[in-house]
């Protein structure tokens, strides 16, 4: 199996992680099966308002809030993304 090592660097966007505060960020980095890290570039090309850090940032939002996290945060954060992406 392929895997494509994705790095992110610690930095703070200029839009709001969770609904109006701003959020430290940390660096992140992953190993991931190349099948799944070219079809995140196709979303990502193909949805020019999302980049790599939001969907990766979203993905663990939503495994998180699926398996029972009860952090305040995680919610808020899968309820914006679900409104977000139905507005897309």
């Amino acid at each position: 199996m392929d895997l494509t090592k994705i790095e992110t660097f610690n930095e703070v966007s200029e839009k709001p992680f969770l609904s109006n505060q701003m959020e430290d960020c940390i660096s992140l980095e992953t190993e991931m099966p190349e099948a799944l890290y070219k079809e995140m570039n196709n979303f990502v090309v193909n949805n020019p308002c999302w980049d790599q850090y939001q969907v990766m940032s979203s993905a663990l939002v939503n495994f998180l809030y699926q398996n029972g996290s009860t952090e305040r945060c995680v919610t808020e954060r899968y309820l914006n993304d679900i409104f977000k992406l139905s507005e897309s």
